[in-house]
């Protein structure tokens, strides 16, 4: 997940070098706006690598044309392992619908959009980053040079960030610990102007991308199977996390700089509620642990329900259900 959200942190850093580079030398040329190249010249850009992905990615391990079969089987197991169960729905129109209804009866799904929500909130600075650099007082393309550094640092820590977080197999500390990191850097900011303090601000603030990848991780983890519950909770979490987009703009407003206090204050208010979700997060999957242990206690009657799943992933599996019950040893949410 670090090196699917590293393209958008890649994309922060050299978007805005390609648009100093445009803004510096194409305005008016073939008698087009800079901004009208920065369409051209991006746009193109995005819509090549786009149609490329769109060929190339394959939906389960099972479409893949480059695994043989035997690499299928292992990845499938590898996946079943995992989710304690099959990563395969029922087939039609029906198994999306379950999907949905199982997604929006689970509490995790909110839960897990509000935390998303909050953080893309706290992270609105990003749309702003060049006007936030140009606080300390150099002309457009410097500023816009300067906005590189931040998002290239923190594309080298996530990486380092995510593979500690998967060692230590934890998602709420990871998730957690750059809150105050990134309150700490909105407090500076909004108190001071000169450029080492401010300009360190930023190293500071970029820290909010850093639980991006932990959350991506952590709803996978959550929300493991079936993949129509997966799928439509990825969407609902994606779509109510994206929405802060729609109204943190709003925040940074002219009148308010170059401090911007009600914005940066908006984002450390956001941050306290990313981490009350945590925290229910982190309580929850632990009494939902605790329920998992009743399928290895071999003398525990099972639900019809808890059946009714072992008698899928056994015929998915082709195993009996006794082997199916297996399956389900050792399995736990990462926390």
């Amino acid at each position: 997940m670090s090196i699917f959200y590293s393209g958008s942190l890649l994309s922060g850093a050299f978007g805005n070098l390609i648009a100093a580079g445009i803004l510096d030398g194409l305005a008016g040329k073939r008698g087009l706006s800079s901004w009208q190249w920065l369409y051209i010249i991006e746009g193109a850009i995005t819509m090549f690598i786009g149609l490329v992905i769109m060929v190339m990615l394959p939906d389960f391990p099972d479409t893949w044309r480059f695994l043989n079969s035997e690499m299928k089987a292992v990845a499938n197991r590898r996946l079943a392992i995992e989710a304690a169960e099959a990563d395969v729905d029922e087939g039609g129109k029906r198994s999306q619908i379950k999907g949905l209804k199982l997604a929006f009866t689970d509490i995790k799904t909110y839960v897990l959009a509000i935390a998303y929500m909050s953080m893309t909130g706290a992270s609105g600075f990003q749309n702003y980053f060049p006007t936030l650099t140009s606080t300390l007082k150099y002309d457009e393309t410097i500023s816009l040079v300067l906005v590189a550094p931040p998002y290239l640092f923190m594309v080298a820590y996530s990486m380092a960030h995510a593979r500690l977080s998967d060692h230590f197999a934890n998602r709420f500390w990871f998730f957690v610990y750059p809150i105050p990191i990134t309150m700490v850097g909105y407090i500076i900011f909004m108190t001071t102007e000169s450029f080492g303090p401010r300009y360190f601000s930023f190293f500071l603030m970029v820290f909010v991308f850093a639980q991006n990848s932990t959350i991506y991780s952590w709803i996978a983890n959550a929300i493991p199977r079936p993949p129509a519950k997966r799928a439509a909770a990825y969407a609902f979490i994606n779509s109510v996390g994206n929405s802060a987009s729609i109204w943190t703009p709003y925040t940074y407003r002219d009148q308010d700089e170059p401090f911007y206090r009600p914005a940066m204050g908006v984002c450390i208010a956001l941050q306290c509620v990313s981490a009350i979700m945590a925290l229910f997060m982190h309580f929850h999957l632990r009494q939902l642990n605790k329920r998992q242990e009743r399928l290895e206690d071999e003398d525990v009657t099972l639900t019809d329900a808890e059946l009714q799943r072992l008698q899928r992933t056994a015929e998915i599996e082709g195993i009996d259900i006794a082997a199916a019950r297996q399956l389900q040893r050792g399995f736990r949410y990462m926390i």
